[in-house]
């Protein structure tokens, strides 16, 4: 799909510290730039700051975590630029999910397991469409959960009764509801079985090409995000280290940490290795 040349979100020199008795800065001195319609992957291995970044960009952090530098700017279609960091409590709960939405990781978790999907599609459109009434509420609901692939019927389950892709689906549903421009998902398929991935990821590519909406998607599967994305950064010890459209990286990744990264996930055909050449072994970081 083709994107704008002006991002929809940007962030700047952002640095993101848990405090403790010895400080752990978990993001450091990140700077990219996210173009509507776009994929951009976020990989890297675990606890390298993915999902912190993640949470920065939607101010979701709660103590001991705490933003100490940096600039997030959500450049609106309306032609407004909202300072993401200066918003107060309100405009924050309006901007979250009506601007940017998250799909977060664990999908049973995220669900609320003693209400119906109905009812948490419904809570969340009348929070942020107070104007619809209860007929367009049941057709909005009804609308988005079929477009993810789930039948409407299952609008009166409860998330037990759902199997792991459904309620991901769900998820997805919920995140796309006031139809955002940036959505969030961090490792959406996780615990997914390879074919159920295989639906849920040809789902988000479609819905994307269908409504234009931004994605960050975030995982350690590289040579999934290689697959789905326009864009990749890695992310190393709180840095990305490399930042290329998912074509360049695959044939010229030119940090060390990359090249492992790449060199880790055999081939299913061929010599051991065989992923991609580089003509030489990785360096160690520094």
């Amino acid at each position: 799909m083709t994107t704008s040349s002006t991002p929809v979100l940007t962030i700047e020199d952002l640095t993101v510290v848990y405090e403790a008795e010895h400080p752990v800065t978990a993001v450091r001195d990140v700077s990219l730039a996210l173009h509507p319609g776009e994929i951009l992957g976020l990989a890297g291995e675990s606890g390298c700051g993915k999902t912190t970044l993640a949470y920065a960009a939607a101010r979701l952090h709660r103590p001991p975590a705490r933003i100490a530098s940096g600039r997030i700017t959500f450049h609106d279609r309306s032609g407004e630029d909202i300072d993401v960091l200066g918003l107060d409590d309100a405009r924050l709960r309006a901007f979250r999910w009506d601007k940017l939405s998250m799909v977060f990781q664990g999908a049973m978790n995220s669900l609320n397991p003693v209400t119906t999907v109905r009812a948490q599609l419904s809570d969340t459109l009348r929070t942020h469409r107070p104007e619809l009434s209860r007929a367009q509420i049941r057709e909005r609901s009804a609308a988005v959960i079929e477009r993810v692939g789930v039948d409407p019927a299952r609008l009166s389950s409860y998330p037990h009764e759902l199997s792991g892709g459904m309620r991901q689906r769900v998820m997805i549903a919920m995140a796309m509801l006031l139809e955002p421009q940036v959505m969030i998902m961090d490792e959406p398929t996780t615990a997914l079985d390879v074919v159920v991935q295989r639906d849920i990821l040809r789902e988000i590519v479609r819905l994307r090409d269908d409504l234009g909406f931004a994605v960050v998607f975030i995982t350690h599967d590289l040579p999934l995000l290689l697959e789905i994305s326009d864009r990749i950064a890695v992310m190393y010890d709180g840095e990305i280290v490399e930042l290329d459209t998912a074509a360049r990286l695959r044939q010229e990744a030119r940090h060390p940490y990359t090249r492992k990264l790449l060199g880790s996930f055999p081939s299913l055909s061929g010599e051991r290795g065989a992923f991609i050449r580089t003509g030489a072994e990785p360096e160690e970081r520094s």
